[in-house]
């Protein structure tokens, strides 16, 4: 409970929940319907963190007094039974400094998942369509909203590249420490000789900026180029020019977007994922973050990744950063991620 009320004061919890109240005291605040509802959301998500604080100190209170008693009448069972309680208190506890690191001013939104195959051809494809296919299972678990933004297909297998859109409460909270290289040892299924391979893939987290976010670009700064989109085939066949993709010079920031039949819907979700894409810099270079990510893209490869997946010769998935290991793969690759991204929140944002 100390660590937790320190992370309290150094995630700033009090005053950002002074700041909404005080919001909500404007004279047009309700004028604005999805900003209002925006903030209300932001209220109640810190102040069910502080009542949950104050109801683990008033538990803890209760358990010191019943054991003093207990104490007194040399009553194991009772004393025993608060032991286990005190485990349960200490696991609700670490839920909430967990949910502390969801308090930054992007958590909340919606994001984007962007992975790209690194250099292996079918091997790397395949790998970075496993990784997609985990992201879903795991936004089905959630019961969040996934989406389809734009897809390379490999040429025998897998994705070159492929970009998704997750809606959830806290979305990007929860998977902004994936971004990075993504290693898999296994059995080559491509391989005759049934050798073992490794893959790489990269992917990049960003938040889907709203609309009370003003991210200026100028039409100068663009390029736009059109394509054909490429498809399943049948009634999904586009037969005109509507993929759209977008250059932002300054920044060489690429999106791109053709899962819309429309030319015009997907030059707007273009524009959205590049605010997103700027939006996320920013973010990055105000909280002074140490790496450079458009730097560490260079290489798809050796000693830049965040997780290995290892299906042979021994089944583990490690955490390079914080060295959070699981022995169920499969159950990692079928989108059992939670543990992993805990521990990312935590053990990456102590002080």
């Amino acid at each position: 409970i100390k660590e937790l009320r320190s992370i309290f004061e150094n995630n700033n919890i009090y005053s950002k929940l002074h700041s909404l109240n005080t919001k909500m005291l404007e004279a047009n605040f309700w004028q604005d319907k999805n900003n209002s509802q925006k903030i209300v959301k932001e209220k109640k998500f810190f102040e069910d963190l502080i009542n949950s604080l104050n109801t683990s100190v008033e538990k803890l209170k209760d358990f010191v007094d019943l054991n003093e008693l207990a104490s007194e009448e040399n009553n194991s069972d009772v004393q025993f039974e608060i032991i286990q309680n005190i485990k349960d208190l200490r696991s609700e506890v670490k839920k909430n400094e967990i949910k502390c690191f969801l308090s930054n001013e992007a958590d909340p939104l919606n994001c984007y998942i962007e992975i790209h195959a690194g250099a292996g051809g079918t091997e790397s494809q395949d790998w970075a369509d496993m990784l997609r296919r985990m992201y879903l299972k795991w936004s089905d678990k959630k019961n969040f909203k996934s989406s389809l933004i734009s897809e390379h297909r490999g040429d025998e297998a897998g994705i070159k590249s492929a970009t998704i859109k997750i809606d959830g409460d806290y979305v990007f909270g929860w998977l902004k420490k994936e971004s990075g290289i993504h290693r898999l040892v296994r059995i080559s299924p491509f391989d005759s000789g049934a050798r073992r391979h490794t893959s790489f893939a990269s992917v990049w987290i960003y938040p889907v900026v709203d609309e009370n976010i003003n991210i200026e670009i100028l039409e100068k700064d663009l390029r736009i180029d059109t394509y054909r989109s490429s498809g399943a085939g049948g009634q999904h066949v586009n037969t005109t020019d509507s993929a759209v993709r977008i250059t932002h010079i300054p920044s060489k920031i690429v999106v791109q977007c053709q899962n819309e039949r429309s030319q015009h819907k997907n030059k707007e979700t273009c524009m959205n994922m590049l605010k997103a894409r700027l939006y996320d810099y920013e973010i990055k270079k105000r909280e002074e973050e140490n790496q450079n990510v458009e730097s560490s893209k260079s290489e798809i490869g050796w000693g830049h990744q965040i997780r290995s997946y290892v299906l042979q010769p021994y089944r583990l998935v490690k955490d390079n950063r914080t060295s959070f290991e699981s022995t169920s793969p499969d159950k990692v690759l079928d989108g059992d991620l939670d543990e992993f991204l805990e521990q990312s929140l935590y053990k990456l944002n102590e002080k």
